[in-house]
């Protein structure tokens, strides 16, 4: 199946039921899908082609989402772009990626208008809403063609269907293909680990550029409903869970952390929930006991990366409440789960040898849900598919049980002394501190060790923090080589749009100047 029938799927079993929700648009599966055929005639009507790339530049809105099933319709791939990035890196991506048009928020027709002026592909553009903000630049409304016949979408299995970037938190962004085969197989992961007994409900705080957009989509066959909020502001994820009767939602850990620190989040009913998905970056231990048990047992994490989207591993609501019950099996709340069923994942050496249980090294894996390839990077792609498999770059084991643990990424190993030190690890007891709302482990240049172990902390709102005392209780449980040799309090971590602390930015402040970062 394509991305498109996934839709139609949905529109032929429950038609007349809600597809997306926002505050002031509400549309059944068949108004979702009419609107997505009159979107690919007026690209066709506008003269592009299959393969010719549409970007959608939006917060989370319904005509956002439903230009991406357009888009799809009419054969053209995808880019999505996330609304919270800088204009640099935004711009920097659409060139690169040769966007032909672009819909775009009126909350960001500044940065558009600099996109149109200097992103040289770009033809045309579509204000999403609100009144005309941009010279000669078309409303949805006015744009949009009346009804008419439908769209025959040309595009086969193999074909693009979209081109994220990776975030950059490791370097320059790159393009990344993704199929329709692609996410059929993403599709029959999520379906074959999630089930529900009723019309899943998802709450879209996230971005739908990134993982809540998988899952959005992935709910549709399924008949689910797709609530759309514009920021994820923590009380009104709240609210939206007990208005809407939400199952499902997707949330980064920082994002959670805060829910559970709001002073109304023991004023909701959350009994609907069935999935509360964290992914992005491990969730410290001791929240997630807090998590379960505001929320309930719902707690489920899943991995993967904008070439190999979820589910590459997976973590249900039943490991979660085992590990906590079961002191012998605790350890699995640092895991992210098991392999979905239609994804294999081993661990390899550099030399591409694949390792055995417990042996550490390079996060390895294949499948549907691999992406087809960076774009126009041969040399990436070599790297990326050494010895037969795509490498994630990240640092991992796996168990008897085949629980699959990520220690660290590849590139932010830590060398002190002579000695691996894998920041993830450390992180994790850092968490543990009540006055530390979230933490970066990196290795700072040093004459002894070659590279000092530190603590970057974010405090929670109002906390104080004794770094002494905390270097202490670190020792206790790390020993001397992991212990930080510094700890450094800062108002706020630099993050990326998805939420990931971007420790190259951290790095940056420290190694500055120098001819090398390790």
């Amino acid at each position: 199946m394509r991305y498109v029938d996934f839709l139609d799927r949905g529109a032929e079993l429950f038609g007349e039921q809600d597809a997306v929700r926002s505050s002031e648009i509400v549309w059944t599966y068949d108004d979702l899908v009419a609107i997505t055929h009159r979107i690919a005639r007026g690209l066709q009507r506008d003269g592009f082609t299959p393969g010719e790339p549409v970007a959608i530049w939006t917060p989370n809105h319904p005509r956002g989402f439903a230009c991406q099933f357009g888009a799809a319709r009419a054969g053209q791939p995808w880019i999505p772009v996330n609304a919270r990035n800088g204009i640099e890196e935004n711009v920097a991506v659409l060139t690169r990626l040769g966007a032909r048009h672009l819909f775009f928020h009126p909350s960001v027709a500044a940065d558009a208008a600099r996109a149109l002026a200097e992103v040289p592909t770009l033809r045309s553009a579509v204000q999403l809403d609100g009144l005309p903000v941009l010279d000669g630049v078309p409303t949805f409304e006015d744009w949009l063609p009346g009804p008419g016949p439908t769209v025959t979408c040309p595009t086969g299995p193999d074909d693009v269907v979209m081109l994220p970037s990776t975030s950059g938190t490791a370097g320059r962004p790159k393009g990344v293909r993704h199929t329709n085969r692609g996410f059929e197989a993403m599709v029959a992961n999520y379906q074959s680990l999630m089930h529900y007994e009723t019309n899943p409900v998802t709450v879209a705080a996230a971005p739908l550029t990134h993982a809540a957009g998988y899952f959005a989509t992935t709910l549709l066959s399924q008949g689910g409903t797709v609530v759309t909020l514009p920021a994820p502001e923590p009380l009104a994820i709240m609210q939206a869970i007990e208005e809407h009767r939400a199952t499902t939602l997707f949330l980064p850990p920082t994002l959670i952390y805060t829910m559970l620190a709001h002073p109304r989040v023991g004023d909701f009913d959350y009994s609907s929930l069935r999935y509360m998905i964290y992914g992005g970056a491990p969730m410290a231990t001791h929240k997630l006991r807090e998590a379960i048990d505001v929320f309930g047992p719902v707690l489920a994490q899943t991995y993967g990366l904008t070439e190999a989207p979820v589910v590459l591993g997976f973590l249900l609501p039943r490991d979660h409440v085992e590990a906590l019950a079961d002191p012998a099996k605790e350890r699995r709340l640092l895991s992210c789960g098991r392999p979905g069923p239609f994804t294999e994942i081993a661990i390899a050496d550099d030399d591409g040898r694949l390792l055995g249980v417990g042996e550490r090294g390079e996060i390895v894996c294949r499948g549907g849900t691999v992406m087809a390839g960076y774009v126009d990077d041969p040399e990436e792609d070599a790297r990326a598919f050494a010895h037969g498999w795509f490498h994630t770059g990240d640092i991992g084991e796996r168990d008897a049980q085949g629980f699959l643990y990520v220690v660290d990424r590849k590139k932010d190993m830590i060398i002190s002394g002579g000695f691996n030190v894998y920041p993830a690890e450390v992180e994790q007891v850092v968490w543990d501190h009540p006055a530390v709302q979230d933490c970066a482990v990196i290795g700072v240049p040093d004459d002894r060790w070659g590279e000092a172990v530190t603590a970057v902390v974010e405090l929670k709102p109002g906390a104080e923090l004794d770094t002494a005392e905390l270097i202490a209780t670190l020792r206790a449980r790390l020993g001397g080589v992991k212990t930080p040799k510094s700890v450094r309090v800062v108002d706020a971590l630099p993050r990326s749009a998805a939420g990931k602390v971007l420790k190259r930015v951290i790095r940056e402040t420290y190694w500055k100047g120098r001819d090398r970062v390790i």
